[in-house]
Order: C-alpha cells, then sequence, then structure tokens
C-alpha cells in the first residue's frame, strides 16, 4: 500500500507539474528553458520538503518547518497557476478554432451574396434589353429589332458568361459552407458537455460568458484537487513507511527477546 501511494503521488505530480510547466511558458514564452528548468526543480523540490516535514517535524526548528510549510503552499498555489494558465489556454484554443470557423463563414456568405447581386445585375441589364426589342415589335419596325439584337450580341454574351461564372462561383461557395457547417457542428459537439455544465450551473439561460465561467468553475475544481492531492499522497505514503519500519522494528525486537525453547529428549530415550 505503501509503494502504491508513492507511485500514485508521483504519476499525479508527473502530470501536473507537465501542466504547470507547459502553462508558466504560455505565461512566460520568452523563457522557455529557463521557466522549465525552474518547474522541474520546484516540482522535485516541493515533494521532497512535504515528505521532510513529516518525518521530522518534531525536531525540526520551529523557523524552518515554517518557512517550508510556506514554501509548500506557495508551490502548490504556483503548480495550480499553471494548471489555470494550460487548461485556459486550452479552452480558449478551442474557442478561437471555433471562431475562425465562424469568420470563413462570415466570409463565404459575404461571397454569396456579391455573387447574387451580380447576377441580378447583369439580369437585370438583359431584361432592359429585351425591353428595347421588345419595343420594336410593338412598333412594327421588326428589322430594326434584329438589327438592334445582332448589335448586342456580343454584350449579350458577356452578360450570359458573367452570370455563369457567378453561379459556378456559387456552386463553390455553398460547397465550402457545406464543409465549413459540418466544422461548426463538430465544434459544438465538443462543446456540448460545457454548455450542459453551464446548463446546471445557470439554468436554462446559459450563453457565451455564461459557458466562459462555468469551464473557470471546472478548471478551479480540478486544480483545488490535482496537486494538493499529489502533495497529500507523499505525505500519506510517508506515513504508512514510517508505520511499517515501526511494526517492523517490534517484531525484530519481539523475535530478539523471545525465549528460546529447550529441546524436548526422544520418546524412547532413558532417563539415567
Amino acid at each position: 500500500m505503501a509503494l502504491a501511494t508513492f507511485l500514485t503521488a508521483v504519476c499525479i505530480a508527473v502530470v501536473a507539474a507537465y501542466y504547470s510547466i507547459i502553462g508558466l511558458t504560455a505565461i512566460f514564452p520568452a523563457s522557455f528553458a529557463a521557466i522549465v528548468a525552474m518547474g522541474i526543480v520546484l516540482e522535485v523540490g516541493k515533494l521532497l520538503t512535504a515528505g521532510w516535514l513529516h518525518q521530522n517535524w518534531e525536531i525540526a526548528p520551529k523557523g524552518l518547518k515554517y518557512y517550508l510549510t510556506g514554501a509548500v503552499v506557495v508551490l502548490m498555489f504556483i503548480t495550480s497557476m499553471g494548471i489555470f494558465g494550460f487548461l485556459s489556454k486550452a479552452h480558449i484554443d478551442q474557442g478561437m478554432e471555433l471562431t475562425n470557423v465562424e469568420i470563413q463563414k462570415s466570409q463565404i456568405e459575404t461571397s454569396i451574396q456579391r455573387e447574387n447581386r451580380q447576377i441580378e445585375r447583369d439580369e437585370a441589364v438583359l431584361a432592359q434589353l429585351d425591353a428595347g426589342l421588345q419595343r420594336y415589335i410593338e412598333l412594327g419596325a421588326v428589322s430594326k429589332g434584329l438589327e438592334a439584337r445582332e448589335n448586342q450580341a456580343e454584350e449579350r454574351e458577356s452578360l450570359q458568361r458573367s452570370i455563369d461564372q457567378a453561379t459556378q462561383n456559387i456552386v463553390s461557395l455553398q460547397e465550402r459552407m457545406a464543409q465549413i457547417k459540418v466544422q461548426v457542428a463538430a465544434f459544438e459537439a465538443e462543446v456540448g458537455p460545457l454548455a450542459y455544465v453551464a446548463e446546471l450551473i445557470y439554468g436554462e439561460d446559459a450563453d457565451g460568458r455564461t459557458l466562459d465561467s462555468a469551464v473557470r468553475i471546472v478548471i478551479l475544481i480540478i486544480i483545488f484537487v490535482f496537486d494538493p492531492l499529489a502533495v497529500l499522497l507523499v505525505i500519506a505514503a510517508s506515513v504508512t513507511l514510517k508505520e511499517e519500519r515501526r511494526k517492523k522494528r517490534a517484531i525484530e525486537l519481539i523475535e530478539k527477546h523471545k525465549p528460546k525453547r529447550r529441546g524436548r529428549p526422544p520418546k524412547n530415550s532413558k532417563i539415567a
């Protein structure tokens, strides 16, 4: 049990240290190597200090043990702050990806609207040309109408090509929009559990702000358990090891002072 407790504490501490160091490097990106080195030595020092304080609490000088206790608490706070930064960055990155997708969606919608306006303008010009030809027919000047139509042929072809190109652009944009909608749906599925948490905390009126607040609450709950659990498990392992050593010494003392049994004579032996 002592070994299992110690190994569990080390595993939790290693993961907490990793999250904390990554979070601190996000806060201080200009000193990546220095932050990593500092985080490793401080995490190791924190666990060793917690174990040493428990083992030597009664014999340690007051000033030393109070300072070391404060140092452990401050280091736990620093580790928790780093974990908070790591998890917050993960949530922000996820939100940035969704924001980028939403921006792409908005741009595609704007492009589709622009192409539709271009088609409307071209069709309006064609309608004006058709109205002019219809006027010739109404006046009985059919030959002039046919001549005018021949003169409009190049312009009509240009307008039709513009309409066809805009239509193709809309089809392509709609295909991209379908892909964007799939990505948005995937992001919404990922955020879905957080939305349920926000509704659990704030009710059915939860929105984007309450979602971010719910995420912060969840992160705080995690950090209040994460690193303190590692430190306390180190102390628990120390307690268990200390108790096991005490039991072992007690058994050794009992065996040492236990009277030796005298050998019994064989049953068939004769007593002189």
